[in-house]
């Protein structure tokens, strides 16, 4: 019985203690990824995970040093254990296109739907505790899968990448376990458009380091294009009875909503980005139709031919990237409730909280500014450009963080921090303050 107690007391300890002191990435690791892909299936009402196959593929591209999550962001949380010690040894929030669906008025009738997703993990030097831990109406995590699983040959293909695959090193600053690895996948470009996507590639990155944070943290990246030929040009658009066969599947009218390009094919998608080290995927899509998606901790896209490129492609990024919630709440979306009445979201860039005492970005507040913040929001239009109108009626908040009404889909009882923001309005290339720095978090995460 002693003996039990003791086991017990060393785990607890060990619990207590994880989120404190740093992990040595060798005591447990060897430097290489372990991608878990599954299915996730579920309705409003229930969700199911169910493992798929297991991969060994490149060196980690994480930060070694920061093994685990410290945002508390994400509907779901990866939670690895060594299973000898029953220790806490890598944590990563993410969000999921199933998290997304279970939302929707179809899930909400009862109609399952499965997804394939995938986890990337340092590799285990001995057999670890895979889980997955989902959130509940309150925010508040809890167990949705778990499985052992034993780093042997036997159980995990370890095999080589496709070929037909044309790597771009655009930006190369330094080893991949101190920098934002970030591989840029082509889609809907065919294999007489590579001098295309190579311009393609140039232009948005353009975009992407003329902004902040991303021009002052230039250094702290390295970009890569990763190029596979589809066999026709674009994307689908069910809507325009137009599909086209493409290397990533991608395909408008995702959820229900015409504007929303996503794709199901992720086991492709990791295939193809597999050729480098990566921690965040952007696809750009051979497009002149308006749109795009972001899901955090799993990918961006967005499309390149109209005059909105740049913003679609920050504004999806910043979703992908920094776990940042939507701030426009005017416009059609597909789910119902998706930030619950009364309850805080995680995502660092909204509020229900409207206490300059307890706010998140209580440190950004401007001097004397008043909670909630009083904007004459009467001109407000998602798809206005600039939304100039809304910047003449409330020139007194340029510049100012405060605690604005109107954000996550509702145009009450949530708050965002500036009156302007590149997730706020169509347009807007400017990230607002609380989101660079959110930004600027995630990117010392994977630096220092």
């Amino acid at each position: 019985m002693k003996i039990v107690l003791w086991v017990v007391f060393l785990l607890l300890l060990c619990g207590l203690f994880h989120t404190t002191e740093k992990i040595n990435f060798d005591d447990y690791f060897i430097d290489a990824t372990l991608r878990v892909d599954f299915y996730h299936t579920g309705d409003h009402s229930s969700q199911l995970v169910t493992l798929d196959k297991l991969y060994r593929e490149g060196i980690w591209a994480g930060n070694p040093s920061e093994l685990i999550d410290p945002f508390n962001n994400g509907e779901y949380y990866i939670k690895v254990y060594d299973s000898r010690s029953g220790c806490l040894i890598f944590s990563k929030g993410f969000d999921s296109y199933c998290s997304e669906y279970v939302t929707t008025e179809k899930a909400k009738k009862g109609i399952k739907r499965t997804f394939h997703e995938s986890a990337l993990v340092p590799f285990p030097r001995q057999r670890i505790r895979f889980c997955i831990e989902k959130r509940d109406s309150q925010t508040v995590l809890h167990p949705l899968f778990e499985q052992e699983i034993e780093p042997n040959p036997v159980e995990i293909i370890n095999e080589n990448p496709d070929g037909g695959i044309k790597v771009i090193e655009y930006l190369k600053n330094g080893h991949p376990h101190k920098k934002v690895d970030f591989a840029i996948l082509a889609e809907g470009y065919t294999a007489g458009e590579f001098e295309q996507f190579k311009k393609d590639l140039e232009t948005v990155m353009g975009y992407f380091f003329a902004k902040e944070p991303y021009k002052k943290y230039k250094s702290a990246f390295n970009v890569y294009g990763v190029f596979k030929a589809s066999p026709e040009s674009g994307t689908d658009e069910p809507l325009s009875w137009k599909y086209r066969n493409t290397a990533l599947g991608t395909t408008f009218n995702a959820l229900g909503l015409d504007r929303y390009l996503l794709t199901e094919e992720n086991r492709t998608m990791r295939d193809i980005a597999g050729h480098v080290p990566y921690d965040v995927i952007a696809i750009i899509v051979n497009s002149s139709k308006y749109g795009g998606g972001g899901i955090y901790n799993m990918y961006c896209d967005f499309t390149m031919y109209n005059q909105y490129n740049g913003f679609l492609m920050l504004h999806e990024f910043g979703h992908a990237f920094a776990g940042l919630a939507d701030e426009y709440y005017a416009g059609k979306v597909s789910y119902v409730d998706f930030f619950p009445e009364g309850v805080e979201p995680t995502a660092p860039n909204i509020t229900s909280c409207t206490d300059p005492a307890k706010i998140k970005w209580r440190t950004l507040l401007s001097p004397g500014i008043e909670l909630p913040t009083p904007w004459d929001k009467s001109s407000y239009d998602i798809m206005t450009d600039q939304n100039k109108k809304l910047h003449r009626k409330n020139v007194q908040f340029q510049g100012k963080v405060g605690a604005f009404e109107g954000a996550g889909y509702r145009s009450t009882g949530l708050y965002r921090s500036m009156i302007d923001c590149t997730m706020f309005s169509v347009g807007d290339l400017n990230y607002c303050r609380v989101c660079q720095s959110a930004i600027t978090r995630m990117i010392l995460h994977y630096t220092e």
